[in-house]
């Protein structure tokens, strides 16, 4: 199947203009059809031997939103401290979730032992499954974009917080949490770029040839 030039401009378009979305979600809710499209999207990761380690927990409940917060709030408080005072009043001043706010969460987990011990592809690299399940969320992300829906990962979390809320095995890993809305807007750049935080790296300095260069 051949990508046109029109289909290949749409495909660069969505990667540039996708965004980690916090601040700016709406409380439209997603019509189901088109929260199946983006998870069918997920579903079509790529994965280490063909194992598909990727369940997606969908949360719509307010409780279990709230939960979830108040276990950032904690999370945030803590890592706030490991951050230098001048860094620190700029860090708390960030908003960094739309746990309540986005009216879709998506918990992203891998099974590792889905197939069995020995799984093709994974014999000698076995973290190949983790990085499997965060190509479904980047799947996820960027047909989240194509349907003008907003996308957030919430990092600031511990894993605790989620596999009790949710429910989750202690033998199921925890990739992600995603808050997923429809929004106000998207920020032309990165809002961490736009903000100071951090700016993005000329690609010239990530591209080595033949062997790795300082």
């Amino acid at each position: 199947m051949e990508i046109t030039p029109q289909e290949r401009e749409a495909v660069y378009k969505t990667i540039f203009s996708r965004r980690d979305v916090r601040g700016e979600f709406l409380p439209n809710p997603i019509p189901v059809k088109v929260l199946k499209r983006v998870l069918r999207a997920a579903h079509h990761a790529p994965s280490v031997g063909f194992m598909q380690p990727w369940d997606f927990i969908v949360v719509t409940n307010p409780e279990t939103k709230s939960k979830i917060k108040q276990g950032f709030i904690a999370a945030h408080q803590q890592s706030a401290q490991m951050f230098d005072q001048e860094k620190r009043g700029k860090y708390q001043a960030l908003k960094l979730e739309g746990i309540e706010e986005a009216p879709v969460g998506i918990c992203v987990t891998c099974d590792r032992n889905r197939v069995g011990p020995v799984v093709l592809g994974r014999t000698i690299k076995p973290e190949m499954d983790l990085y499997s399940a965060v190509c479904a969320v980047q799947n996820l992300w960027l047909a989240a974009r194509a349907e003008n829906l907003g996308l957030g990962w919430v990092s600031i979390l511990h894993d605790n917080v989620l596999r009790d809320t949710l429910n989750i095995p202690e033998d199921i890993e925890i990739i992600g949490y995603l808050c997923l809305g429809y929004t106000r807007f998207f920020h032309d750049e990165p809002e961490l770029e736009k903000r100071g935080w951090q700016s993005r790296r000329p690609l010239e300095q990530a591209i080595h040839y033949d062997k790795w260069t300082d």
